[in-house]
């Protein structure tokens, strides 16, 4: 039997782990003013860019179930059957429209990620591992669903600008976390991101701290890979990060970009390390 794994242009996996896997992928519309393009046309530096001239942030736009049902008919032509690893439906009703849509195609899986970014790369790469063995779909939708709650996915964020932007925060409390270099925390937590802890000063410190802090609470890490994934970072966030992960003891440690979704939401300099949380206890 022959399964493609697929997914929307959320997971933030690289061009080359995409392409050495065989992952299909359905793109996300983004609205940048009065634009509309593909997810992936435009760099987050332009987008940034665009933010930074009209004070206008980008939108990512919901795909229908008339969109879902065209790309999995065409996919089904190629295979089997289809597992596709959706955005968290906390955070868009795409995942029910690409549900809705899999009533209407035979054999096609559809998970909910309750993720986002490389929090569905994760359970893409699984489910491709899984594949690869030779599982069928159903087992492999059910495998990957039990391993959905185990996805440790979180950020940290330099400024509070794009979450006011986006109605997250108050002027006021804007104003004081960019007096205060104040660095929110971003965790999802039942398929949603809330903002549960913050830090303050320099940002490679509080990078260093926030991973450190991520690991102690989400304590027992499957330890064959972790992501780092990040908007934009410099080399010194990028190094605290890399520097716990491996005093962590990860295997693989990957570092990826964040596309239009995270970008949109959280701007520049965020960065987050996101590894299944299911490994043994120390």
């Amino acid at each position: 039997m022959k399964v493609i794994i697929s997914a929307e242009s959320t997971h933030d996996l690289s061009k080359e782990m995409i392409e050495q896997n065989d992952i299909r992928i359905i793109p996300y519309h983004i609205t940048l003013g009065d634009q509309l393009f593909v997810d992936g046309e435009k760099t987050t530096a332009e987008m940034f860019e665009y933010v930074s001239k009209t004070g206008v942030l980008p939108k990512t736009n919901a795909l229908n179930v008339f969109e879902y049902v065209e790309y999995f008919t065409e996919l089904r032509k190629e295979c089997d059957a289809i597992v596709h690893i959706s955005l968290s439906s906390g955070l868009t009703s795409s995942t029910n429209n690409a549900m809705l849509a899999s009533k209407e195609v035979d054999n096609v899986y559809v998970i909910d990620s309750k993720s986002l970014s490389t929090g569905i790369g994760l359970l893409i790469l699984y489910a491709k591992e899984l594949a690869d063995k030779g599982l069928d779909a159903k087992e492999i939708a059910k495998k990957v669903e039990d391993r959905v709650d185990k996805v440790q996915a979180s950020f940290i964020v330099e400024r509070l600008d794009y979450l006011h932007k986006g109605g997250r925060c108050s002027g006021f409390q804007l104003l004081g976390a960019n007096i205060l270099k104040i660095r929110p925390r971003l965790v999802v937590k039942e398929g949603k991101i809330i903002n549960d802890k913050k830090y303050r000063g320099d940002m490679a410190k509080a990078v260093e701290k926030y991973c450190r802090d991520i690991l102690a609470e989400f304590d027992t890490p499957d330890l064959d890979k972790v992501f780092i994934t990040f908007t934009t970072a410099t080399p010194e966030m990028e190094q605290a990060a890399r520097q716990v992960v491996t005093e962590a003891g990860f295997k693989n440690i990957y570092q990826t970009y964040a596309g239009g979704t995270i970008a949109s939401h959280c701007g520049e300099n965020t960065i987050g390390i996101l590894y299944f949380n299911d490994g043994e206890q120390k």
